[in-house]
């Protein structure tokens, strides 16, 4: 019985060896979008465009709002832009060094939450020292969307 279905043997014309498929040599196919083998790379990447104002102020803000999710958003901010905007460079630096301390310490105290005895008191610290951040990383943001440079009261400046 075979329903329908047409099973052909394959011909000697059909079937193709693996090498003839594939050159090896100096005649084999390049991948699609590899480089040609006489390209060579030439020059360095394009250098960055400065930021425009707006932008400078926009990323300056969102460098401060970063402290609700502590000092990562900010370290990147001032990693990424630091060289293409001043005032983004300032800002981002000012709260990297504000929330860097916080951050470790509430990590910390995260930590120690774990105790079992002495856990409810830590993680208390802990959600105190994130909502201080948070706190000041907004009226920061909102001072430096204004287009003002903010300066956190309490500051260490570890990073100059």
């Amino acid at each position: 019985m075979s329903y329908g279905i047409r099973r052909s043997t394959p011909t000697p014309e059909r079937q193709k060896d693996v090498s003839q498929q594939q050159p090896s040599g100096p005649h084999r196919q390049r991948p699609v979008g590899a480089p040609r083998r006489d390209q060579h790379l030439q020059g360095s990447p394009a250098k960055a465009a400065p930021l425009t104002p707006a932008q400078d102020r926009q990323w300056a803000t969102l460098a401060h709002f970063g402290g609700i999710l502590g000092f990562v958003p900010s370290l990147v901010i001032y990693l990424v832009f630091r060289h293409r905007g001043p005032f983004t460079a300032q800002e981002a630096k000012e709260a990297l060094n504000f929330t860097l301390p916080p951050t470790v310490l509430a990590i910390v105290a995260n930590l120690l939450a774990l105790i079992p005895v002495v856990g409810g008191v830590f993680g208390i610290i802990a959600m105190l020292i994130w909502l201080f951040m948070t706190i000041s990383g907004l009226a920061a943001g909102i001072h430096c969307n204004k287009g003002r440079p903010y300066r956190y009261p309490f500051n260490l400046r570890l990073i100059q």
